[in-house]
């Protein structure tokens, strides 16, 4: 039995139903579990010994706004590429999943050299809130604080939670899927006060449609080799 086999197994086991198993890549292991459980559960994956995951590798948030709903209609681009370029037409309202705001953590075991995906899916809500796991692996906290940032994931229970990426006064959390490219300030020295000023943002939004022009060519021209 490998490693991974052997991991799957054992998580089945000791937490049932509560740890569901995620479809991933072949030679991952990766569960859903409930936020009442998290806590819980990251505890007996650190100091269980046939599981040992004692090292945090990653914490990261995921925004899963529109996830599973079908590109917008365009006119002049497909539905893999460029139509996420053009404005928006009307789309399937039929999203995969309940939740928007989830937590990921990426763990590691030392001792068996296995890893695990562990994702917790924050209670519906705003904000999104979810218990802060810094007590049971000590680098949770840094990561904890850029989910906040970057989401607005609340981590409850986090000893200092606060931004860590983003300027003092900056407004709203710029890895939301409804957060504006060009953001809603910006920022410039301005002589008269001697100071640096925040002021509404003037770029004005447009949409561009990238294009890709290919010359037609005749068919037998020379350097063609007889292909088009």
């Amino acid at each position: 039995m490998s490693r991974v086999e052997a991991t799957a197994q054992a998580i089945a086991a000791r937490f049932g139903d509560r740890a569901r198993p995620v479809a991933t890549l072949p030679g991952d292991v990766a569960i859903d579990v409930a936020p009442a459980d998290l806590v819980t559960i990251c505890k007996d994956l650190r100091d269980a010994p046939d599981l040992a995951f004692e090292q945090l590798i990653d914490l990261s948030g995921i925004d899963y706004l529109d996830y599973g709903r079908s590109e917008w209609t365009t006119l002049d681009a497909t539905s893999s590429g460029f139509s996420r370029g053009v404005e928006r037409g009307p789309r399937n309202e039929a999203p995969a999943t309940e939740g928007r705001f989830a937590v990921s953590y990426q763990l590691l075991s030392v001792a068996r050299n296995t890893r695990l995906r562990l994702r917790c899916f924050c209670p519906a809500g705003e904000p999104p809130m979810i218990d802060s796991v810094a007590e049971v692996w000590a680098a949770a906290n840094w990561y904890e604080r850029e989910a906040f940032d970057l989401y607005g994931i609340l981590f409850r229970g986090h000893p200092d939670l606060r931004r860590i990426l983003t300027d003092y006064g900056f407004i709203g959390h710029p890895f939301r899927k409804d957060f504006p490219l060009s953001g809603y300030v910006e920022v410039r020295y301005d002589p008269a006060r001697g100071r640096v000023v925040q002021e509404p943002v003037s770029i004005e939004p447009r949409v561009t449609v990238p294009k890709v022009i290919r010359k037609e060519r005749t068919p037998g021209a020379a350097g063609t080799g007889g292909n088009a």
